[in-house]
C-alpha cells in the first residue's frame, strides 16, 4: 500500500504534530531486550512499520538480548527521554525480574513509563507432532511414572515461571532447561533434547499453524477461536492461574508527558486497527485501547502478583 493511500487510511498527523524531539532525529528506535523471532520482535516490528508509515519517520528494531531482558533494558534507562528510543517492555523486565533477582540495576516503575499495550495474551504448551501424549492426562501421567525425566525450555521468565507453576499444580517434577533465546528452545524441542515448551501464542503461532508442533492445551480465558479443538489447561487445573505474557512499550521516566500521551494515542490506534489488531487477535492476543493511568495501575497490581508467584513456583532468586 502507498504511503499516501494509508495515510487516508488511518487519518495520519501532520508530521508538525511529531514529538519535537523527532525532528532532530534521523532513526527513532524500538530495542527489544530478547532475540529475534519472539512475540516482542514480531509485535515492536509491526509497531514501527505502522509508525513509520504515520509519519514518515524512520523506526529501526534493534534486538539487545541477554540477562533475561536487563542488558537492553539498561540501554534504553540510559537513553534520552525525549522519546526517540523506546523499550519493548515484557513480562519478564516490568514484572518478573524484580521477584526474580536480588540486585537488578532498573527500577521498573521509577525509571519507564509504560505508553501503551499489545494486549493480554495466551499461552501455548508445546511438544512435537510425534510426542506419545495425547492428552494433558496422558503428560502428568507419565511425568508422575518418570519423576524428574521430562525436561521443560524457558527462555525468560514468563516460560520459566509457567512451567515450574504448572508442575506444582499437576504434582510433578519437571527439570527446566534454560536457554538464551526462543528460537533456540524450540530448536531443542524439535530435536528432542527437551520435551516440552511453555510459550506465549505468539511466537508459537507459525509452529502450531505449520503442525511443526502440537499443543498440548493452551492457557487462555476461553478456547481460542482459530483452534477450537485444543482445551485450556483450566478444563484440567481450574486452579491454574497465570497472567499470559505481557507485551508493552515503555520510554525512561523523564520523558516529557506530552510525548508519552501521543506516543500512547499511537499504541492504541495501532492495536486496535486493522491489520494489527485482526493479526494480534489471530494470535490470541486481546488487543484494546487503554490510558497511560489504566497502565500504571495494571502494571502495579500484576508486579505483586509475580513477587507471589516466583516463591510458589519454587525459583532461587538469583
Amino acid at each position: 500500500m502507498k504511503r499516501r493511500q494509508f495515510a487516508e487510511w488511518i487519518g495520519a498527523l501532520p508530521l508538525a504534530a511529531l514529538p519535537s524531539a523527532w525532528s532532530q532525529t534521523k532513526q527513532i528506535q524500538i530495542i527489544v531486550p530478547f532475540g529475534p523471532g519472539g512475540s516482542g520482535d514480531i509485535s515492536a516490528r509491526m509497531l514501527a512499520d505502522f509508525i513509520t508509515r504515520k509519519t514518515g519517520q524512520a523506526v529501526v528494531v534493534e534486538n539487545r538480548a541477554g540477562a533475561n531482558g536487563v542488558i537492553g533494558v539498561e540501554s534504553v534507562r540510559k537513553a534520552p527521554a525525549d522519546g526517540s528510543v523506546m523499550l519493548l517492555a515484557t513480562t519478564s523486565t516490568h514484572l518478573a525480574n524484580p521477584s526474580l533477582f536480588k540486585k537488578l540495576p532498573y527500577d521498573p516503575e521509577k525509571d519507564f513509563r509504560l505508553v501503551g499495550s499489545f494486549g493480554p495474551g495466551s499461552t501455548y504448551m508445546l511438544v512435537r507432532p510425534d510426542a506419545p501424549w495425547a492428552t494433558l492426562q496422558d503428560f502428568v501421567a507419565a511425568a508422575k511414572a518418570n519423576p524428574g525425566k521430562i525436561n521443560y525450555g524457558h527462555f525468560n521468565a514468563t516460560s520459566q515461571v509457567t512451567g515450574a507453576l504448572f508442575a506444582q499444580t499437576a504434582g510433578i517434577n519437571l527439570t527446566p532447561i534454560p536457554y538464551k533465546q526462543v528460537n533456540q528452545a524450540m530448536s531443542e524441542l524439535l530435536g528432542g533434547q527437551i520435551q516440552v515448551i511453555f510459550t506465549d501464542t505468539v511466537q508459537g503461532d507459525s509452529f502450531v499453524a505449520s503442525k511443526v508442533l502440537r499443543a498440548l492445551v493452551v492457557h487462555s480465558s476461553a478456547r481460542l477461536k482459530k483452534y477450537p479443538q485444543i482445551p485450556m489447561i483450566s478444563e484440567t487445573y481450574p486452579n491454574f492461574n497465570i497472567q499470559g505474557g505481557f507485551l508493552g512499550i515503555a520510554v525512561p521516566a523523564a520523558t516529557p508527558l506530552e510525548i508519552q500521551q501521543r506516543l500512547n494515542d499511537w499504541v492504541n490506534e495501532a492495536v486496535t486497527t486493522d491489520p494489527i489488531k485482526s493479526r494480534l487477535e489471530g494470535f490470541a492476543f486481546a488487543p484494546q485501547k487503554i490510558s497511560l493511568a489504566e497502565l500504571l495501575a495494571g502494571e502495579r497490581q500484576e508486579r505483586e502478583k509475580w513477587r507471589v508467584y516466583v516463591p510458589m513456583a519454587g525459583i532461587e532468586v538469583q
